[in-house]
């Protein structure tokens, strides 16, 4: 049988492991999966929509450990409703243990913005770089309202922008106090095994939360943003739609 002190060693050794972490962005509206051009959703308002496309740039994304240097991650992620392969971004080699915050931005740097159109998550064909501004689009959302004056009761966010007093870069901060990054241990009667796992953690963007903030955002009088004009207005309704899924992140 073994002793106490000797699993305790063995789990102590772990903490030179790393393994991969997965971020699962799951979009949503009022907590449920959104439905591309189908269901219709109301804002704080009472004004009804519903949503056509989703897309937004996830980068510059920081682990912070209870010790320790905190991790950053340097890539550029686009986060698209059409595409479930893409709300799946993998963080390799990230060691085990305890972390208390994640932050990232929603949007792409002033060096990325002028260094024209790219390749990989931001390349052109992904339809998030302006060519009359030689810019990138951090965030967009598309669909229709009733609410809405514009041609065939669209509405529609375009935002992107880098520079004062339209700089629409936002950093995400999420509290991780109590979630441990840690391999599965299994004791059976008579053996010692170790089991290692990818962990993950659940991110909700809720666009109801978009809508809403701590103003709704009124359908009648800005339902079309495509340049500078409250851009930097919605930038901060979108900065507070993620938030933690609640579940046992325990390994």
């Amino acid at each position: 049988m073994m002793c106490i002190t000797t699993v305790l060693a063995v789990v102590m050794s772990f903490s030179a492991i790393a393994q991969p972490l997965q971020l699962h962005f799951r979009n949503v509206v009022d907590g449920k999966p959104i439905a591309l051009e189908k269901d219709n959703y109301k804002n704080g308002l009472g004004q009804s929509y519903t949503v056509s496309n989703l897309k937004y740039y996830i980068s510059n994304i920081q682990l912070t450990p209870e010790s320790g240097k905190e991790l950053t991650d340097s890539d550029y992620y686009l986060i698209r409703e059409d595409d479930s392969a893409s709300m799946n971004i993998t963080l390799p080699h990230i060691p085990i243990g305890h972390y208390t915050r994640l932050t990232f931005s929603i949007g792409v740097d002033s060096l990325h913005n002028c260094s024209g159109a790219q390749s990989d998550a931001l390349d052109p064909v992904n339809g998030m770089f302006w060519t009359w501004n030689t810019g990138y689009i951090f965030f967009k959302l598309e669909g229709k309202s009733s609410a809405s004056k514009n041609p065939g009761s669209i509405y529609e966010y375009h935002i992107g922008g880098y520079k004062a007093p339209a700089n629409c870069i936002r950093s995400v901060s999420i509290d991780l106090t109590g979630i441990s990054l840690m391999p599965v241990i299994v004791l059976p009667p008579d053996t010692f095994h170790k089991k290692l796992k990818i962990t993950g953690i659940d991110i909700s963007a809720d666009i109801s939360k978009f809508m809403n903030a701590a103003t709704p955002i009124d359908l009648t009088k800005i339902s079309s943003v495509t340049d500078f004009h409250n851009a930097a207005k919605i930038a901060d309704h979108y900065q507070q739609m993620f938030s933690l899924i609640k579940k046992d992140y325990g390994y």
